[in-house]
């Protein structure tokens, strides 16, 4: 056998320049007909297998069918609102409960137009594609840092009356002599006459904002999305009680056993983080 002869049953390597060219031609180029590459446009192209464009993908970390989102923050007050919410997260003061609160608005009540098969052995479940809207109810949710346990409440509507009816629960299922700091977003409903005039009257709360397209710093948000994934996305609900008995539900098993969530990063890290994702993206444009 020849010396540079590739051993029986083994592909022959690919060329540097050939794998340069796959490279450079997914990190600068787009198809004429896509907005990304596939494993198999950019194999016509390179007049490659599909099979070992996967390999030079994977070997370079190279992923152009995954997209994320994200939006940096504007909001001026920015260091001060993070470090505000962030130093309540890793220093929570005495004598007072840190909570987080926020709504999920217009969760629909969604029934399937036809029943579905049940999961079996060799099998998933089914579901038809399409669906029946029963109405739509709106959530209050205020995860508890200390022990994790939620108090929740579903209204027709998210307005200032919705708000104040929602802090005045958190008021009587919470202990009276401890002060309690509210993180929040900067909604409406916050800054209201009424909504301010109900916490002049009510001393113990205390509003913390998070910056604007800032929604990730609020831990309530993690605990909505489990309450999204386990139990409303693939829910079928006839109406909205039926609905609201499954949101409450989840809450109150989710009491039975709660989990805490903890928050690890530093207010410098998460601007370190921001600042060196703003030098990527003006560098990019």
């Amino acid at each position: 056998m020849e010396k540079d002869a590739p051993r029986p049953g083994r592909k022959p390597k690919l060329a540097l320049a050939k794998i340069n060219n796959v490279v450079e031609a997914t990190l600068n180029s787009t198809p004429i007909d896509a907005t990304h590459w596939s494993v198999r446009s950019m194999a016509r192209a390179q007049k490659l297998s599909p099979s070992a464009v996967h390999r030079i993908w994977r070997r370079h970390g190279l992923k152009p069918h995954l997209v994320q989102t994200f939006k940096l923050s504007r909001d001026k007050a920015l260091r001060q609102k993070l470090e505000d919410v962030v130093g309540l997260y890793l220093n929570p003061p005495d004598k007072a409960l840190v909570l987080c609160v926020d709504e999920k608005t217009q969760i629909q009540a969604l029934d399937r137009t036809q029943p579905g098969l049940p999961l079996k052995r060799g099998r998933c479940g089914t579901m038809t594609h399409d669906y029946k809207r029963n109405g739509t109810v709106n959530l209050f949710a205020a995860l508890n840092l200390l022990d994790g346990k939620v108090i929740g409440s579903c209204m027709p509507r998210h307005r200032h009356q919705e708000l104040i009816r929602f802090l005045a629960q958190i008021d009587r299922e919470t202990p009276a002599g401890l002060d309690l700091h509210l993180i929040t977003d900067n909604y409406g409903t916050r800054s209201h006459p009424r909504t301010k005039s109900w916490l002049k009257r009510h001393p113990r709360f205390h509003l913390h904002f998070t910056p604007t397209s800032c929604s990730w710093l609020n831990l309530v948000e993690r605990w909505l999305r489990e309450l999204t994934s386990k139990r409303i996305r693939r829910g079928s609900f006839a109406n909205v009680p039926a609905l609201v008995e499954s949101i409450l539900g989840y809450i109150g098993n989710c009491n039975q056993n709660p989990h805490i969530f903890k928050w690890t990063a530093s207010a410098d890290q998460l601007l370190r983080k921001m600042a060196k994702c703003k030098e990527a993206l003006e560098t990019v444009h």
